[in-house]
């Protein structure tokens, strides 16, 4: 840009030579300047008011073109298209330990309305209701009827037979949407373990599967990966044992009159849950809604195996004898004085029944002594107890694999005082669930190794640290087996050709007010076999159970749990493969002789 001087030289001279003052020219000069650079400013203004209209113009011409098309096209919410879809329809399927399917996918279809293209509403309203005698027909009017509303479910997932008649309607304002729902083609049986799913995002064409509770759940982000769409989860049940497990403990449940039961089956040295059943139960596939109003133990969503935590009574006595023995205080034969009662923080502790003046530790356990096992508590001390019961898994959450077991928590005392010692040495005083149980007794069943409980399939042992010696251990065990054939269990603990070992455990259940209940009790037998070389442990607990073949009610646990854990033992037994070790008999008019 060339600038124009102020006081060109070329009119000054002559103005000054007419006698002109040259200050008017420069004046003059500097008012055109100004004029000048205000019309270039107009002029620059102007022209990015015009860039800015061009703007405006662009975005609401795309802005309305858009609106434009949303208008003519079928309304569908929540929007999802089957390719390029971000719901994950696709879920791994879920397998027993050989191969069976527990759960799976299964296409099926979901049932919506465009209420403006219903040709006859009121019809409609007929059709799908005796189709599906759930709806509520006021509901489905208001739908219908609302010129307002473009979509609307009716099903979120209905059967073949149903879209077929749904079909045969011949009316255009209902649409069908494809999706897969989740199917697990065994019925209750395993529901706790498997949980169950639901659906999660919904689109027309497609909807999002979640899990809910149980594996399921825990391992949601595994099923619902694409890449593991062909690698299906693998669980250690059995679904035979499993099957079987549930069907024996229903009709021990019954018999014993009982409010709930739990069983547990697990591999001593894998840690594998080779069944688990817990009742009453329900089935995955309609999986109930839990009652606000009511607890969550008379649900049948709660799982007793692993969710019921409670004090489980004499069925801990083995783990003070096995420390005592461990830590070279006591032998099988060192006999204790069990005179009573125990005085102690203004309580006293008996037995159930008189055993005399002493007895031996074997004795102690075989016939269930409060206060012998309580003066082997004192012996052993509440620091060394309480350590002992931490290594065995028995105070802490155990990392079984399903959503409902990490937020169990077994309870005991803040304080550990000589009393606690006393009572949690027999099982008072200290709450814990079947599935602790189960853990804890496989480390006596494996030799003194601790364990952890999964619902995986593993390969080969998983033995932790060593809690206990192989010796000690191995003490536990024959104390164990004379509890069953000597002890409480002796009148329906020993299966024939299993030498079954276990220990039976009858504790007062407690008032959610405080205090105990009188007459209600939780049964548990725990046992494991066969006792020369264990592989399985198993845990049968009874809420609330009673016997009545005779005119007394009779609420131990050697009168309801361990008949029922026999009953179960006879059944699977030979579905694990193992062969009973029976004793050849004398044949008739046979002998042997030396000669």
């Amino acid at each position: 840009m060339t600038r124009t001087p102020l006081r060109p030289l070329a009119r000054i001279l002559p103005a000054r030579a007419r006698g002109e003052n040259p200050d008017v020219i420069e004046r003059e000069n500097l008012r055109q300047r100004q004029i000048d650079q205000q019309n270039r400013q107009r002029v620059r203004a102007e022209g990015r008011l015009v860039v800015l209209g061009l703007f405006f113009f662009c975005a609401f011409v795309t802005i309305g073109a858009r609106m434009g098309v949303l208008a003519m096209t079928e309304p569908a919410e929540p929007v999802a298209s089957a390719h390029g879809s971000e719901i994950a329809a696709q879920r791994a399927d879920i397998l027993d330990r050989k191969g069976r399917v527990l759960a799976t996918n299964l296409e099926t279809h979901s049932l919506y309305v465009h209420p403006w293209q219903l040709v006859d509403p009121d019809a409609a309203i007929t059709g799908l209701t005796g189709i599906f005698p759930d709806l509520d027909p006021v509901a489905l009017a208001k739908i219908v009827h609302n010129p307002k509303r473009k979509f609307a479910w009716i099903k979120p997932q209905i059967s073949p037979e149903q879209r077929q008649a749904v079909f045969d309607m011949g009316e255009p304002g209902l649409h069908f949407g494809p999706r897969e729902m989740r199917l697990y083609p065994n019925g209750p049986i395993a529901a706790h373990i498997l949980g169950g799913a639901s659906f999660g995002k919904q689109g027309v064409n497609s909807a999002e599967v979640i899990g809910v509770a149980g594996v399921e759940k825990s391992f949601d982000e595994y099923l619902r990966d694409p890449s593991n769409a062909d690698k299906p989860l693998v669980l250690s049940l059995d679904l035979t044992i499993q099957a079987a497990m549930e069907r024996v403990l229903e009709g021990g449940y019954r018999l014993m009159n009982a409010k709930g039961a739990a069983a547990i089956l697990m591999d001593v040295h894998t840690g594998e849950i080779v069944a688990k059943a817990s009742l009453p139960d329900f089935d995955p596939n309609d999986r109930p809604s839990r009652d606000p109003t009511k607890p969550d133990e008379d649900s049948p969503l709660f799982n007793r195996a692993v969710q019921g935590v409670y004090e489980l009574g004499s069925t801990f006595k083995i783990f003070t004898a096995a420390q005592a023995m461990d830590l070279g205080l006591v032998t099988p034969d060192t006999i204790i004085d069990i005179r009573g009662p125990i005085r102690a923080g203004g309580f006293r502790i008996n037995d159930y029944h008189n055993y005399g003046h002493e007895l031996s530790v074997d004795g102690i356990i075989t016939k269930s002594s409060n206060v012998g096992t309580a003066r082997l508590a004192e012996q052993i001390g509440g620091e060394r107890q309480k350590e002992f019961l931490e290594a065995l898994g028995l105070l802490d959450p155990t990392p079984f694999e399903i959503a409902e077991a990490s937020g169990v928590r077994p309870l005991f005392p803040k304080r550990w005082t000589p009393l606690s010692t006393m009572t949690i040495s027999y099982g008072h005083g200290v709450s814990t669930s079947s599935l602790h149980l189960a853990a804890a007794y496989a480390t006596i069943a494996n030799g003194g190794y601790a364990v952890s409980p999964t619902v995986l399939k593993r390969n080969g042992p998983q033995h932790g640290p060593r809690v206990l010696s192989e010796k000690a251990a191995y003490e536990a065990r024959q104390m164990l087996r004379h509890v069953v054939t000597q002890g409480t269990a002796r009148r329906f603990g020993d299966v024939p050709g299993y030498a079954v070992a276990g220990k039976t455990g009858t504790a007062d259940k407690p008032k959610r007010t405080g205090g105990y209940h009188e007459d209600k009790v939780i049964a548990t037998f725990a046992s494991m076999f066969p006792v020369d070389d264990p592989r399985y442990v198993l845990v049968v607990s009874l809420d609330e159970a009673y016997e009545n073949s005779s005119d007394e009610d009779r609420r131990e646990a050697g009168w309801t749990a361990v008949p029922v854990a026999a009953e179960l033992i006879v059944r699977i037994a030979p579905l694990l493969g193992l062969r009973p070790n029976v004793e050849p008999g004398q044949l008739a008019g046979i002998s042997l002789s030396a000669n």
